[in-house]
């Protein structure tokens, strides 16, 4: 065995960075960042990204890596996790990853992606395709490459079907043999004792939460960080521009969003997002603990 993982989860506004930070402190740990935002510098207030003075409590790690107008991807952060966790294990620290996004999280515990490397100009042509034929004709080419058919890949999602493409024509395998390779990897975890806790809340009580979070984020400036970011080539990056809070802010900067239904919708959409998760978590994580974000202690968050 390697070392231990400890992993604290859960969805938005539940109260994980608080914890965490405590946890951290009190057992010399160092932590490793599992939110799919917190990669971009300048998207602090949106994101609820850890302070500068949270920051300097406990040492924060694949935070700020990158701009706002470049992409990152699960591949890209799994090599950075690795790194991370190598190098506090080196240093006699412990290791406690937190955050709630999908598959960043699922790569504590199980591989999420394979190692078909997708030229650049290929995905380009696939890209310009897609804008210029539309999904139909990337779908056609799938079909044509697949020809014992398509699993359950969802047609209508244009990113599944690009990323689907690109990967068969960069490999010249089809999807099943992809899929079939796919499950024999190991995970980029193997030989760690990885140790889940998930907070929780009432679904009021949540909702409560959200609707603080999305006022403060507002009194704090979310319609400024939007228009700053926007220049920085926010939207360049889809990920990113589309992420709840950032999405309707730039809807309403357009005209699209009346400013005084920005708090609502952001709050809405922030709802339907912690629905989306707790199902991730009961669904796409194995066995893990599962504790009331009231009760959750220093002590007893990872059953000590």
């Amino acid at each position: 065995m390697k070392g231990i993982i400890h992993v604290l989860t859960g969805p938005t506004a539940v109260g994980k960075t608080e914890l965490a930070l405590r946890w951290a402190e009190t057992n010399d740990a160092e932590i490793v960042s599992c939110d799919a935002l917190l990669f971009y510098r300048g998207m602090d207030i949106g994101t609820a990204k850890p302070t500068a003075d949270e920051r300097a409590r406990v040492p924060h790690h694949l935070i700020d890596l990158c701009a706002v107008s470049e992409g990152m991807d699960v591949t890209a952060y799994v090599a950075k996790a690795q790194a991370a966790v190598a190098d506090i294990t080196a240093r006699g620290k412990r290791v406690l990853v937190a955050g709630g996004s999908g598959f960043y999280l699922k790569s504590f515990f199980a591989p999420v992606a394979d190692d078909v490397e997708v030229p650049a100009e290929l995905r380009g042509e696939i890209n310009a395709k897609l804008a210029n034929e539309g999904l139909a004709a990337l779908v056609a080419d799938l079909h044509a490459l697949n020809p014992q058919g398509l699993g359950a890949l969802d047609v209508a999602n244009p990113r599944r079907v690009t990323r689907a493409l690109e990967r068969c024509r960069a490999s010249g395998k089809p999807l099943d043999v992809l899929a079939a390779e796919f499950a024999r990897m190991p995970s980029p975890f193997a030989g760690w004792d990885v140790r889940c806790t998930q907070l929780d809340r009432e679904a009021a009580e949540l909702d409560n939460r959200v609707a603080s979070r999305v006022d403060g984020m507002i009194d704090d400036g979310l319609v400024d960080e939007v228009e700053r970011l926007r220049v920085e080539g926010l939207e360049k990056n889809l990920s990113a521009a589309r992420a709840i809070g950032y999405r309707e802010t730039l809807a309403m900067l357009d005209g699209v969003l009346p400013r005084t239904e920005l708090a609502a919708e952001i709050v809405k959409n922030t709802r339907a997002l912690v629905k989306k998760q707790r199902t991730w978590f009961r669904t796409q994580l194995p066995e893990h603990r599962v504790l009331s974000a009231q009760l959750a202690t220093v002590e007893s968050v990872f059953g000590g």
